[in-house]
């Protein structure tokens, strides 16, 4: 997609129900031709991404190890490797003479690092930074002395652990510090009016040394010795625990985000910091493989039976959807009857059924091919669910949304073969079978007995057998560990023996509780900028300081550079947030309830949803299959063999993978906050109606990948209910892919939604309420006043002669000694103590 689209909405759809220019299709009469115009290009987009191959994705924690360490390095920074080198070289050969490093024995290597690290305690500033240079050479692999990427990537590794040994990232860690309290720095570079990349070049040079490290500690592998495997505990726990009273090292990192937001420090290299910060948060908190392992753990010991299915792999045993021939439908469009005609049809079984796979066909009519009319209706719709996510975004900071009604918006169904059989175990809450209870009680007894669901006298045999059928399918999922995790917390403190386990989990969410909505606003603003689909602004975050080069470009070439260059920097950026935040939402959910819904509702009063919507609001089949990459620029390439000239063509062809593999994680991870988001929260199920999510999630399908369409379609199945009946007519295809695909809820009318539920909703109240819950919960936990004179002072005398006391071990040997001194042997002149009192 270009990104020179409207300013009002990004790059144009792809496909249906939206439009670039923001102007509705049934205005007027200038505004058809434009409608109709935009329409023929969105056909031709359609017909060039039908044929998509099904995408061989594997989704994991990260990607591969040499593409994360490529990543941390834009291409404007190649030419620092060649200074790190000389830098290196130079101090090596005062200090060691006649040999390479990796000719050194390894106490020779360590006793080079203990001087490099005496060296950088200089006064210098220059001085200091040539070798931490020097230091950011080693990490890189010393790759002067490597005849191959292997080489590279495996002495990377071993001098990582070498200088954690030492001791380097702790000196680092304090340069750091001194960086981010630099403010000679940051006045200058607020005074600028252009920040480059020299601007950070000391930051970068920290940051980058300390993510080299970070990364490849974090690795694990078979063949890592005893020693490496005690470094990284011993490096996780650093990480994770507040060491020398100093805060957890992603607070730091935190605070650097939120720095750089508020425009104190515009020349921090703020990609740096989301990809470090994101790996110190999988390296202290654990994988999505290391959560199912807690999930089980957690299960055990609130004595919940073990999880039936590992939905990782469900889901990558499921295969992806394949999208509908254009010509095909076509064909079968101009076959199909009427509707009037079909409606009318009385029969035998076998009318029926050629009716039904006659409404199939007609349901399937390509958008494209529909009558005028609808084609502008449906324009005008799109555009005013594209304005209405733009007047949302520009509202980061304000207060929570407050919807307008949903209005409906008709949209064709698309042709979707699945294979035979459910992938998925139907699943039922203990909430419903309370619910469905309490109707039949209502019905059949005229009372309810609340959340008893044992108690059956006096309803039919029908009723018990359905209640048998719920409890064999009944699960508690990871909201109900923490709504479980809840209650047992509020049964300790009715004894008055609450206990927090101090796990990394539990310090991190101490630790960003008092500043996490400006936490959670700052890594929004920055998503924002980085879209693809953002308006340029002139109030807009600047996201490109450690980008951009001290000249700029002046040949043709220079500039496809660059701008390939810019595209793959934003890229990162959306990758590293939207793998952060979803992270710390799986952790938090798991770690307790109310500090899930605490992060979740800051997210959503700061525009996450309308962000993500609006980030789907493009031709996102182009935006997986971008080729924003340079082979032979990338780290560890380009420091084995010399850079060849680069010519327009080795720009234009990119690499020579299917896809692009962050991309593809970002939306998979996108989908998966927004799932997590909306799940079970009928308000904001609502906002996906309001701001006309079903056509831009819909166009995703397009998409052959089995994780992305799966979540794509969790998001049409919680609001089809709200969509309306021609809406679910009309999409009858789709109808079908989420019953085959998603998990089935019992109870759940999600095909059939009537008018009840249906019904306008008090957005402002539930939120309100879930609120409330979570200030009581933070208010219970970690407001606790200790040592305070303001603290309150229990005056019952049985509650304080009840009170335990830690007593020595040996009390018991010497109470009769300490009576006798402490109490018999004190005179007491009781009127006195009564006169003063």
């Amino acid at each position: 997609m270009e990104d020179s689209a409207a300013p009002g909405a990004g790059s144009p759809p792809a496909n249906g129900n939206g439009n670039g220019n923001g102007n509705g299709g049934g205005k007027g009469k200038q505004a058809a031709p434009k409608g109709r115009e935009a329409f023929r290009s969105q056909r031709r987009e359609s017909e060039s991404s039908v044929d998509c191959p099904t995408l061989e994705f594997e989704y994991g924690d990260a990607d591969g190890h040499a593409a994360e360490l490529s990543e941390l390095y834009s291409y404007t920074e190649n030419l620092e490797f060649t200074t790190n080198r000389r830098c290196f070289e130079e101090d090596f050969k005062t200090q060691v003479q006649g040999k390479e490093w990796l000719e050194l024995e390894e106490d020779a290597q360590k006793a080079y690092v203990m001087g490099l690290l005496d060296r950088l305690e200089v006064v210098s500033r220059d001085q200091r930074l040539k070798v931490a240079r020097a230091v950011l050479y080693l990490a890189q692999g010393t790759f002067g002395e490597c005849d191959s990427e292997v080489d590279v990537l495996h002495w990377s590794r071993y001098n990582c652990f070498l200088l954690y040994q030492m001791g380097t990232f702790s000196a680092f860690l304090e340069l750091l510090h001194m960086e981010i309290d630099n403010s000679q720095a940051c006045s200058s570079a607020l005074r600028k009016p252009a920040i480059s990349i020299a601007d950070s070049t000391e930051l970068r040079v920290l940051l980058s040394v300390m993510y080299l490290m970070v990364e490849n500690i974090r690795l694990e592998r078979e063949t890592d010795s005893c020693g490496w495997r005690t470094a990284r505990e011993t490096f996780r726990t650093e990480l994770s625990f507040s060491m020398h009273n100093e805060e957890p090292f992603a607070l730091l990192l935190f605070s650097m985000v939120t720095k750089f937001c508020s425009g104190l420090a515009p020349h921090f290299p703020i990609k740096k910091v989301l990809l470090l910060l994101w790996k110190v948060v999988m390296f202290t908190l654990g994988g999505f493989e290391h959560l199912q392992a807690l999930k089980v753990q957690k299960r055990a010991e609130l004595g919940l039976p073990p999880l039936a299915e590992d939905s990782i792999q469900v889901v990558k045993s499921m295969r992806a959807a394949s999208p509908p021939s254009y010509t095909l439908d076509l064909g079968e469009s101009q076959l199909a009857p009427p509707p009037s005609k079909l409606r009318g049809r009385r029969g035998s079984r076998r009318q029926l059924l050629t009716k039904q796979d006659s409404l199939d066909i007609y349901n399937e009519r390509d958008l494209f091919k529909t009558e005028e009319p609808t084609t502008e209706e449906e324009e005008e719709s799109a555009g005013d669910g594209e304005r209405t996510l733009d007047g949302e975004l520009d509202l980061l900071e304000q207060d929570p949304l407050v919807p307008p009604p949903p209005s409906q918006a008709p949209l064709s169904a698309e042709r979707v073969a699945f294979p035979k059989g459910l992938p998925w175990a139907p699943k039922v809450r203990q909430k419903d079978i309370e619910h469905f209870l309490e109707l039949s009680r209502n019905k059949f007894i005229g009372f309810t007995l609340g959340q008893d669901t044992d108690t059956l006298v006096g309803l039919p045999r029908p009723i018990h057998e359905s209640v048998k059928t719920l409890k064999q399918v009944s699960r508690v999922g990871s909201s109900g560990i923490g709504s479980y995790q809840d209650k047992l917390d509020h049964q300790g403190l009715s004894t008055g023996e609450e206990v927090v386990p101090e796990t990394p989990c539990e310090i991190l969410y101490q630790g960003m509780l008092y500043s996490l909505p400006q936490y959670m606003i700052a890594l929004l603003k920055i998503l924002l900028a980085a879209a693809p689909t953002s308006k340029a602004k002139t109030d807009s975050i600047n996201i490109l300081a450690d980008v951009l080069p001290e000249e700029m470009p002046v040949t043709v070439l220079q500039s496809m550079k660059l701008g390939i260059d810019v595209n793959r920097h934003k890229e990162i950026i959306v990758k590293s947030i939207s793998a952060l935040l979803l992270l710390l939402l799986k952790h938090f959910k798991l770690n307790h309830i109310y500090q899930f819904e605490y992060v979740s509702q800051h997210l959503v009063f700061a525009n996450c949803i309308p962000l993500i919507l609006k980030f789907f609001n493009q031709n996102i089949l182009s935006y997986i299959t971008a080729k924003n990459s340079i082979s032979v620029l990338d780290y560890p390439c380009c420091t084995i063999q010399d850079l060849p000239e680069l010519t327009t063509e080795s720009l234009e062809a990119g690499d020579n993978n299917q896809f692009c593999w962050r991309n593809l994680f970002s939306c998979i991870n996108l989908l998966r906050l927004l799932n997590k988001l909306t799940k079970w929260k009928h308000s904001r199920t609502m906002m996906l109606v309001v701001f006309k999510s079903a056509p831009i999630l819909k166009r995703a399908l397009k998409v052959k990948q089995a994780m992305l369409q799966l979540y794509v379609l969790k998001l049409l199945k919680i609001q089809t209910k709200y969509l309306g009946r021609q809406w679910r007519k009309s999409n009858m295809k789709t109808m079908s892919a989420i019953y085959q695909k998603v998990r089935h809820r019992m109870n759940d009318d999600w095909a059939y939604g009537n008018d009840i539920d249906a019904r306008p909703w008090d957005f402002q109240a539930e939120e309100c309420t879930l609120r409330a819950n979570i200030e009581a919960f933070n208010s219970r936990r970690y407001d606790r006043p200790q040592d305070s004179e303001f603290s309150p002072v229990d005056n019952c005398l049985q509650s304080v002669l009840g009170q335990r006391l830690d007593l020595p071990e040996d009390f018991h040997y010497s109470y009769e000694i300490w009576l006798e001194r402490e109490v018999f042997s004190q005179p007491i002149c009781w009127e006195e103590l009564l006169q003063n009192h």
